[in-house]
């Protein structure tokens, strides 16, 4: 891809145009999105915010709640979130058992006050890697970074912001090394540009048969041009 990428502010203006402005995260508590994260697995996100809310209903959303409930009901409760439900119920013990540990407001404070530790702990809760880590820093409004999941990330590498490498985390690395010197210290833009970013690449920059045809950045996307 040699076509410059559109700047990205303009790319965002352009796609919160288009798609208007986008739901905020079902929730915004560090512990409730690591949760989130671990209740449900290949599933949409109307499926994976039923099951996170069917969890806090029946067994509650706290460390102290999870820990404390029979593993049976545990299960049952995000049954309907995908395949193998007693994994996932395992992985939100684990996920309890390190919160209690560290303390859950000590890891809210952390968050907004050294970013680069919270990252840390973070990274070692199950389903947090570098990209999961991120996006919590960035939902806490605590680092500068668009924190693009997979959609998000597809969307960056088509427009030419990076090569897509066989190693997403290469991929991660390079998309966000380029888009960084462009990120305002905004934390309201840079979460609804992670979040427009998904959508988009959801429901129109698919990784099978893109909708290039009525894609509002398709004349400046290196992807849609090279393939026009």
């Amino acid at each position: 891809m040699t076509k410059s990428p559109p700047p990205l502010r303009l790319a965002v203006e352009i796609l919160g145009t288009f798609h208007g402005h986008p739901k905020p995260p079902v929730t915004t508590d560090p512990f409730e999105l690591i949760l989130l994260e671990n209740a449900a697995y290949l599933v949409d996100d109307a499926r994976r915010a039923e099951v996170f809310s069917a969890l806090k209903k029946q067994v509650g959303a706290t460390p102290e709640a999870i820990l404390a409930a029979p593993f049976e009901k545990l299960v049952a409760a995000i049954r309907r979130g995908g395949m193998r439900p007693e994994d996932r119920a395992v992985k939100l013990c684990e996920a309890a058992s390190l919160a209690k540990e560290v303390g859950v407001p000590a890891l809210r404070q952390l968050m907004k006050a050294a970013p680069k530790d919270a990252r840390k702990i973070l990274k070692r809760f199950p389903g947090i890697g570098d990209p999961g880590a991120d996006k919590l820093l960035l939902i806490a409004g605590s680092l500068a970074t668009l924190a693009p999941e997979s959609n998000g990330l597809r969307v960056l590498t088509r427009l030419g912001y990076a090569s897509e490498s066989k190693s997403y985390a290469q991929t991660y690395r390079a998309v966000a090394e380029a888009v960084a010197p462009g990120l305002p210290d905004d934390p309201e833009w840079l979460l609804e540009a992670h979040l427009l970013l998904r959508r988009h690449g959801q429901e129109l920059c698919k990784r099978n048969e893109p909708r290039c045809d009525v894609c509002p950045l398709s004349k400046s996307c290196a992807f849609s041009l090279a393939n026009s």
